[in-house]
């Protein structure tokens, strides 16, 4: 059998498990609710699969298919909770692989990548609180100083955060490729 051949179809394979494994978690996670951060997670690690054998397109066709499927199994009355994974979380492990690919600068894509999640921070603040955060945990004078200071807060300690994921997620990933590359050597 040709290279090629068996190439494109471990591409097709991986994709398809990937995906199944994300459409699987993010629907269960945002289903469930309290379980949405744990269904991001194993979505974005599903996501590196492909990645991981250097399959870009069958990384962003993992990505599109996962979004539309969990849309699909019921999560689109609940679509502001898919918006994060959506705008960056389901994207970030495909724009850091080929920031390794085209060698972009890391301190500069990081940056831009820090932007990013606070933006994504920002919509999500006004897609899923509807711009005003509340409850019943704090007094509400804590929620009331928060969402005065929102932009500040998701500025200085949303860039944190981003970054501080960013770097797991790097991690992740040589985890990721080391463990596909066991299963592909086989």
């Amino acid at each position: 059998m040709p290279k090629d051949k068996r190439s494109k179809s471990f591409e097709i394979a991986l994709s398809g498990v990937a995906c199944a494994i994300a459409v699987i978690f993010l629907s269960l996670g945002i289903l469930s609710g309290w379980l949405m951060a744990t269904g991001y997670f194993f979505g974005v690690l599903a996501m590196m699969l492909p990645l991981s054998r250097n399959f870009y397109a069958g990384g962003f066709a993992t990505y599109l298919a996962a979004c539309v499927l969990t849309l699909i199994m019921g999560v689109a009355g609940q679509f502001w909770n898919l918006v994060p994974f959506i705008m960056f979380f389901g994207l970030h492990p495909l724009v850091n692989a080929l920031q390794d690919r085209f060698r972009i600068n890391y301190w500069i894509a990081l940056i831009f990548k820090a932007l990013w999640f606070d933006c994504t921070l920002i919509a999500g603040y006004f897609l899923i609180y509807h711009g005003l955060l509340g409850g019943e945990i704090f007094p509400q004078e804590v929620y009331d100083t928060v969402n005065k200071y929102i932009y500040l807060f998701i500025f200085t300690l949303g860039t944190l955060v981003g970054v501080a994921y960013d770097l797991l997620v790097r991690r992740a990933q040589v985890i990721m490729n080391r463990l596909v590359f066991r299963i592909a050597r086989r």
